[in-house]
């Protein structure tokens, strides 16, 4: 019970190759969408940088006018404009002195995109500087900070998009792997299917059907080879069997079935209840059989007892069944027999085919009788004492027949 149960949670093949292909596309395509975010970052930081320093290039070009005049409104005015438009969130400009000539900021007290903050000090941790040149000389030098919230944008969205496509990859990826996964586990289920056969039918016919797969190809078909083999051995094996069966259970000489076969016959009837009702039990034994083997040899006698083997088997056809039970001794076994005078008349129809000489095979005959005893199954409840019966009415008609001839 306990193996039953282990066995039906065990995960199939097909189950876990499954769960390693969704975990391996998931590893993959996570170590993918984390080195792309990386590099999307890098070169986001690079574009950033490229495009504040030309931001900061332009603006002192504006400034220029401002520092040479003096006029801190006009420089606070232009570094306004262009902070408006979401260049920069914070500029400040400074003058040959490194002092603060004007300034203007992008409402730092609304900023409330902490993460924007904290990537935009990672990506810039200091601001851009451009120096301001007039006639060939430094008059002064503008200091730009990236705005946080434009580049929180394009991280977002860079992240959106390369996550979409890798979900599109890791799905294209799934229903790759699945189809040709299917082809394998197709494949090693077919040959799962006929090893269980085989060993659980013994179904040595059963074979491995051709796979698309050549390496599977080539298996199945040295599984096959190796079937044809099995199923070769098995056959001699059953066809030993079968003979050595049969050595067994029949006489070697006549050809009838012997004394054990005979026990599990007559067994086997006396436990059949409708067999029981009308079956009846015969035992033959010869009356001058030591004659023939003392005149003429044992090879004489042999011949006798095969002549007498098939004149009863001719006799019972397939109706009734005949054994030897050794020596001169023979059984055979009544079915469709219904009363005792029914009996009677089988003994005397078979007394008769032994009434004709028996050809010795040198040239001569010589004559044989058989002293036949019956007994009803119908009238006995057990093995021993229907066979006893048998025995004893066979006796008796064999001493009759001593004292007859006497």
């Amino acid at each position: 019970m306990n193996k039953e149960i282990s066995s039906s949670r065990r995960p199939t093949f097909k189950r876990t190759l499954r769960r390693i292909s969704v975990i391996s596309v998931i590893i993959t395509m996570t170590l993918i969408w984390l080195l792309l975010c990386m590099a999307s970052v890098v070169t986001l930081k690079q574009y950033a940088q490229k495009n504040l320093e030309l931001t900061a290039a332009t603006m002192s070009y504006s400034l220029e006018a401002s520092l040479v005049f003096n006029d801190p409104a006009a420089a606070t005015e232009a570094l306004a404009t262009l902070g408006k438009q979401g260049q920069f969130s914070a500029a400040e400009v400074l003058d040959s002195r490194k002092k603060c000539f004007a300034s203007w900021s992008w409402n730092p007290a609304d900023n409330s995109d902490t993460l924007g903050t904290l990537v935009s000090r990672w990506l810039f941790p200091v601001p851009v500087a451009q120096p301001i040149m007039h006639n060939g000389a430094q008059i002064g030098e503008v200091l730009i900070t990236a705005r946080d919230s434009l580049i929180s944008h394009f991280i977002w969205m860079s992240f959106a998009v390369l996550t979409g496509c890798i979900l599109f990859a890791s799905f294209i990826a799934l229903a790759i792997t699945r189809s040709l996964h299917n082809g394998v586990v197709t494949a090693l289920q077919n040959i799962t299917d006929v090893v269980h056969d085989v060993r659980t039918n013994r179904n040595f016919s059963h074979r491995v059907t051709e796979e698309r797969i050549d390496e599977f190809h080539r298996f199945g078909q040295d599984f096959n080879s190796l079937l044809d083999e099995m199923e070769e051995w098995q056959l001699k094996l059953q066809a030993k069997n079968a003979q050595l069966l049969r050595t067994a259970m029949h006489d070697p000489l006549t050809g009838l079935a012997n004394r054990a076969a005979f026990r599990n016959s007559i067994a086997a009837l006396m436990k059949d209840p409708s067999a029981h009702t009308n079956s009846a039990l015969l035992f033959l034994d010869g009356d001058n059989f030591k004659a023939v083997n003392d005149t003429w040899g044992h090879a004489a006698g042999d011949c006798v007892l095969i002549e007498a083997a098939s004149r009863m088997v001719q006799f019972g056809a397939k109706r009734h069944q005949s054994y030897r039970l050794g020596g001169d001794e023979f059984a055979m076994i009544l079915y469709g027999v219904y009363s005792e005078s029914d009996v009677q008349q089988v003994c005397a129809a078979l007394t008769q085919q032994f009434m004709r000489p028996f050809d010795l095979h040198n040239g001569h005959t010589a004559d044989l009788s058989f002293s036949i005893g019956f007994a009803l199954t119908w009238k006995n409840l057990s093995v021993e004492s229907l066979l006893e019966q048998a025995d004893r009415n066979m006796y008796q008609v064999k001493n009759q027949r001593s004292k007859t001839i006497s």
